[in-house]
């Protein structure tokens, strides 16, 4: 995890790996016949289905965090006997933010082990705003269950653990370079959601619009996709962004980021069933008992990206609801890279204390309401 706080250059860093997807993905976008058309029709999906919704959801909580001046921080600190419950709605939030705030008070000594386990056991990371976005009626199920599992979980350990992960609760540390100034691309990032935004949320009410002001959706979809692919190859940042960094920054940053990974979910999906001609229900129905092991295993994996891939599989009916749940449960999205570089023993830890109430839920609902959303 990055820790400088230099003021980055306007336009990030030069990120060959990124640079690289950027330009694989322009190839695709642009390539003839049906490979071509796919893959348009697939980024502007995920960019009108999911994209903007995660926009417009990190533009609200960012920009009233600036309005009111509210420090997430010091509510924790100065919250002694609720410091489980508020870490654990920290994490439930979409996102790995609230987690990471969680993590780094417990590395200053500011919360204690329980709060860990709560935040990181609550959060489903950046695969809840493509739940949210996609199967809304799942997320009300899915996070405010994450949310009193974290609670529980969180209290369980207070009472029981008695080991100090911390060899000093003086630590400090930046979880993300600070840009330090409101940028064109993020401008024409929200320029370009606007519109994107207007048009996902018809789709919501069943209403189709296939231009805006005469410009096809289909040009302002990809427009804001290749735009975030930009600004995330040419990044510094490993996914979060600093706090003292303009909302719009912010938004522009971690939406780019969360996108690449729904993008790839969706083309690597949509690939297989087309062009492999691989019927992916059909080959996990045979191991449908080990559904939830697996997905729980998976968010053992730091990072958001393969716990989107388990919730697009949900989507497409590929996996059953209780693995869902238990993914969500065990997995630690973003927030465990800050836990594993500021203290890899609680990280590693508060991972396996976090698998056994996912194998709970998980095989509760499999064998219980092997059925449920479905």
């Amino acid at each position: 995890m990055a820790t400088s706080t230099a003021t980055l250059s306007s336009f990030g860093s030069l990120r060959p790996k990124r640079l690289l997807v950027f330009a694989i993905m322009v190839g695709l976008a642009a390539a003839p016949g049906e490979l071509g058309s796919l893959t348009r029709k697939l980024m502007t999906d995920a960019y009108v289905q999911v994209s903007v919704f995660v926009a417009a959801t990190l533009l609200i909580f960012y920009g009233a965090e600036r309005v009111f001046n509210f420090n997430i921080g010091n509510a924790l600190s100065n919250s002694k006997m609720a410091q489980v419950p508020l870490a654990a709605l920290l994490g439930s939030t979409p996102g790995c933010g609230g987690a990471v705030v969680v993590v780094a008070a417990y590395s200053s000594g500011h919360v204690g082990f329980g709060a860990v386990v709560a935040t990181l056991t609550a959060t489903m990371g950046d695969a809840a705003f493509l739940l949210i976005a996609t199967r809304p009626e799942a997320a009300l199920v899915v996070l405010p269950l994450s949310f009193v599992v974290g609670i529980v979980s969180g209290w369980l350990v207070d009472r029981f653990n008695t080991i100090e992960f911390r060899a000093s609760t003086t630590t400090a540390c930046d979880l993300a370079p600070l840009i330090g100034r409101l940028r064109v691309q993020d401008m024409a990032y929200l320029a370009l959601a606007i519109p994107g935004f207007i048009v996902g949320a018809a789709q919501l009410g069943q209403v189709t619009i296939d231009h805006i002001l005469g410009v096809p959706i289909l040009w302002i979809a990809l427009a804001g996709t290749l735009l975030g692919l930009f600004i995330w190859s040419t990044s510094a940042l490993m996914a979060m962004t600093h706090a003292d960094d303009h909302p719009l920054t912010r938004m522009a940053e971690e939406t780019s980021f969360i996108s690449v990974w729904v993008i790839g979910a969706y083309l690597a999906y949509e690939y297989i069933a087309t062009f492999a001609g691989i019927d992916i229900a059909h080959m996990f129905e045979t191991i449908a008992p080990l559904l939830p092991l697996i997905a729980i295993l998976i968010g053992f994996i730091p990072g958001c990206g393969p716990q989107v891939l388990v919730t697009t599989l949900y989507l497409n009916g590929v996996v059953p609801f209780a693995a869902l749940l238990g993914n969500a449960i065990s997995n630690d999205g973003d927030a465990l890279f800050p836990a594993i570089a500021l203290n890899p023993k609680a990280a590693m830890v508060a991972t396996i204390y976090s698998a056994v109430p996912a194998l709970i839920m998980g095989y509760g609902f499999y064998f219980f309401a092997p059925g449920f959303m479905n």
